[in-house]
């Protein structure tokens, strides 16, 4: 295993445990990386396939390393109206990339929401938390480019 994964402890180490455990390693790592699985199976005791079957069960686990800036696309029915669905494309255009997945270069991902509570100023998408609203192409381009310079 290339990572350390010593804080699983503070977990617990029973089998009841797994799943805050990988709800810890996914708030340290953001995402389960395979060498957490496996980690996770020796200091629980339990099968690989196991930890893999809780993960594939509970949609709030991440299998994929979410990128330095993580972009997420509000689709709450103000936004919807509004047109989310558009800025979704123009982003995976932009980007070469769908929903759930991050860049190769490892700069952005991209998720879409139910909501980001910021229906005044629909379409609307978060970076790493920052609210960008009102969005058309022109100005998705240029947020998207000033993250690029950020690297």
């Amino acid at each position: 295993m290339s990572e350390d994964f010593s804080y699983l402890p503070e977990a617990g180490s029973e089998k009841g445990d797994l799943i805050r455990g990988l709800q810890l390693v996914q708030s340290r790592e953001g995402y389960v990386s395979d060498d957490a699985i496996r980690a996770a199976a020796k200091h629980f005791g339990v099968p690989v396939a196991e930890v893999e079957g809780v993960l594939t069960f509970y949609a709030q686990f991440k299998r994929t390393k979410p990128g330095k800036n993580k972009i997420c696309i509000c689709d709450g029915t103000a936004c919807h109206i509004k047109g989310s669905t558009q800025v979704a494309s123009w982003l995976e255009a932009e980007l070469g990339i769908g929903d759930g997945q991050t860049t190769e270069d490892g700069i952005f991902s991209l998720e879409t929401v139910a909501c980001l509570g910021c229906c005044s100023l629909a379409p609307v998408m978060s970076i790493n938390g920052k609210v960008y609203g009102k969005l058309d192409r022109k100005g998705l381009t240029k947020i998207l480019n000033e993250y690029r310079k950020l690297g």
